[in-house]
């Protein structure tokens, strides 16, 4: 048996039997966990992966590992005397060097290995939704990665070892080495050049993280660190064999090993800048990795387009978000090659570095950090990548360019205190209606009260946005004659109502009359999210408006909500021309918070198209606030409502972005799966494992 594989079984066994070891895996399970949750949490409904997300939070944590499981590998030697004994056999130092680094590598390695298997069993039992669509291969890349950083540490915390007889300094010393200086250093530079023209983004290991785990691999990153871990062990070894150089006759050996690492030092560093200059970056595609996989509505829009459309990104390569840009187009050009529709050329521009084109989208009024559409060389339009923007914004984007939409307007109710699409606040309708112009429709306010305020051709159905006080007499006329089609040339009116309140007699009379009567609030036992507010996971099959959801998918809504039974002048299912069909969209423990009516229909024999009317029994879970927040289909749901009403079936199907992050777990499980794996796993992990050293040591 080679020195090098008897020397890491042995270290192996030597560090496996420490308490400390086990103390340590343990604290590493419960920080990587801890930082997964907060991560998972933040991310949500952003277009962010679980693989990205858990290479991320256990990356910043090894280092931190490797030094306490490589503190003792030779510090134990150094402090007790053994090293003479070791440095008298024939064996080489690197034999040594290398086996402890091997020996202490492997249980990194191990330790990252259960991690991941302990993190994935227990999203099956929190978030089983999310977690029944992770594959295990989507992980490979980012596990990649976290062995390459966990050699790199591995050999670091041996050097340090090797230096100190104090195993806790050698601990010590590689912590603030590696995250403590690292970190503090990028952070200064950060905050200190924050108005200056360079830019700092995440810190280099950080980046790889989230960029491997994401299958865009760089050659020149491996390179790099297969580079840094050579030097790191010559620089182990030199320091182990410099112990037999003692005394005045061994100083021109010492001084020729002190000048071989610093050139050795000086050799790893211009190496890593040159594989990093001729970088050459790989992109695999590998499932659940971070890249995009579009709803089917997308993939319609991008199949029945035509014509050639060039997408730039134009934005500085340190920014943080050139990387979600990247992909993200990465992800749209592979999708639309597939698809044989619309043909798209994807292109980046750094404000820096390509000055032409640059000077040209200044000129234009194209703003940094932004996606500028052109077709026939001519700029058609731009995004900018401050805005929420995911797949359904591009689809309508490109399929707009393409083929532009009639602008069918959507009319809100003004004079009750409704919620404003013009407010920008966490109360204010603003980014629901940025999402319904990227849909092809206008805004407009309309006042009933008002005789010159005058429901025009062009619209598509009024919206009721959360009144406080009630509406009068004539102005609930105004809206029955709508809907009964006398104002639009006997056409039936379409109308969504969002009511949060029971206490506004006028409009339930009205809702009553169409076969919606309002009712209590929510039951005691739904779910919630922030405490206040109701998770409904329950979506009706039997409608266009819900039918396209997947069963992951979950809407919030604000504390209090109304619920609605059938009023007397409404059936449920299929109707006559004269009869208003009623429908349960959303329903949760047996309550429904969102129902619609639909009076005739295509097929029956009336002259008239039919009314449609659509009540939901919250405001806020369309407001800027809760959009932002959390991940959840509030927006989908809404627009899927509006298309619906408008006449445009067809854009209800499967409109919901499948590259966000949805867990589907409310606030008790986020809180269980939290305390399970950075509490409970380390715990049980921590007492069974030293309950193992104990047996084995008694054994002896």
């Amino acid at each position: 048996m080679s020195p090098v594989r008897v020397t890491m079984k042995r270290t192996v066994g030597m560090v496996g039997r420490l308490y400390v070891s086990a103390l340590s895996i343990a604290a590493f399970f419960a920080g990587a966990a801890a930082l997964f949750a907060f991560n998972l949490d933040a991310a949500e409904g952003t277009f962010s992966a679980l693989a990205p997300l858990w290479t991320a939070s256990v990356s910043p944590i090894l280092p931190v590992l490797a030094a306490l499981l490589g503190m003792e590998v030779w510090s134990d030697e150094l402090k007790t005397g053994r090293i003479e004994i070791l440095l008298a056999t024939p064996v080489r130092e690197r034999d040594f060097v290398v086996g402890k680094f091997l020996g202490v590598w492997l249980l990194v390695f191990m330790s990252t290995v259960l991690f991941l298997g302990s993190t994935l069993l227990f999203l099956n039992s929190y978030a089983p939704n999310i977690a029944g669509s992770v594959s295990l291969t989507g992980f490979l890349p980012g596990l990649f990665l976290l062995a390459l950083q966990g050699a790199l540490w591995s050999a670091v915390a041996v050097t340090a070892s090797a230096l100190f007889r104090n195993a806790s300094g050698a601990a010590a010393m590689t912590i603030f080495a590696l995250v403590a200086l690292p970190r503090a250093l990028w952070i200064a530079l950060s905050y200190w050049m924050r108005d200056g023209s360079t830019h700092f983004g995440e810190l280099p290991m950080d980046e790889h993280a989230y960029d491997f785990a994401s299958g865009l691999v760089s050659v020149g990153t491996v390179l790099s660190y297969v580079i840094l871990i050579f030097f790191a062990l010559f620089f182990a070894s030199k320091t182990v064999s410099s112990l037999r150089l003692a005394g005045r006759s061994g100083r021109m050996l010492r001084f020729s090993t002190r000048v071989s690492v610093l050139l050795a030092f000086v050799f790893s560093v211009l190496t890593v800048g040159l594989v990093n200059r001729v970088d050459v970056t790989l992109d695999i595609p590998v499932a659940g990795s971070g890249d995009t996989v579009f709803s089917p509505r997308t993939c319609n829009i991008l199949e029945q387009t035509r014509g050639n459309i060039s997408i730039t990104a134009f934005v500085d390569r340190r920014d943080p978000r050139f990387r979600h840009a990247n992909h993200f187009l990465r992800s749209l050009k592979r999708q639309t090659d597939e698809t044989g529709g619309v043909r798209i050329d994807i292109r980046h521009v750094d404000p820096v570095l390509d000055t032409a084109e640059a000077v040209r989208f200044v000129r234009a009024g194209v703003g940094k950090s932004s996606f500028v559409f052109e077709r026939d060389g001519r700029i058609v339009d731009t995004l900018s990548m401050d805005m929420d923007y995911g797949e359904r914004i591009f689809a309508d984007m490109i399929g707009r360019i393409a083929v532009p939409f009639h602008r069918s307007c959507v009319y809100w109710t003004t004079g009750h205190g409704e919620a404003s699409y013009g407010n920008y606040e966490p109360d204010g309708l603003s980014e629901i209606a940025k999402s319904l112009v990227g849909n092809g429709y206008g805004n407009r306010k309309i006042n009933l009260a008002d005789e010159r305020s005058v429901i025009g051709e062009d619209c598509a159905l009024v919206v009721v946005a959360g009144p406080a006080k009630d509406f009068s007499q004539k102005e609930l006329a105004r809206l029955q004659s709508f809907l009964d089609g006398r104002i639009r040339n006997n056409e039936g009116g379409r109308v969504l109502v969002l009511l949060d309140t029971a206490e506004l007699q006028g409009l339930s009379n009205l809702l009553s009359l169409w076969g919606i009567r309002p009712g209590k609030g929510a039951p005691a036992n739904c779910g919630t999210m922030s405490g206040s507010d109701v998770v409904v996971t329950g979506f009706s099959d039997r409608h266009p408006v819900t039918r396209p959801f997947f069963e992951k998918l979950m809407i919030l809504l604000e504390k209090p909500v109304l619920t609605f039974t059938p009023s007397s002048s409404a059936i449920e299912g299929e109707g006559g021309a004269d009869l208003k069909r009623y429908s349960v969209l959303l329903d949760e423990g047996g309550a429904c918070f969102a129902a619609a009516v639909e009076r005739g229909s295509p097929g029956s024999d009336i002259a008239i198209r039919p009314s449609r009317l659509i009540a939901i029994g919250d405001v806020g879970f369309v407001m800027n606030g809760k959009l932002r927040a959390y991940g959840n289909a509030n927006r989908d749901f809404f627009l899927n409502a509006v298309n619906y009403l408008s006449g445009r079936d067809s854009m209800t199907s499967a409109g919901t972005e499948t590259d966000r992050l949805v867990t589907g777990m409310d606030r008790r499980a986020r809180a269980g799966f939290a305390a399970a794996t950075s509490a409970a796993f380390p715990s049980a992990f921590f007492a069974l494992y030293a309950l193992l050293i104990l047996w084995r040591r008694r054994r002896r």
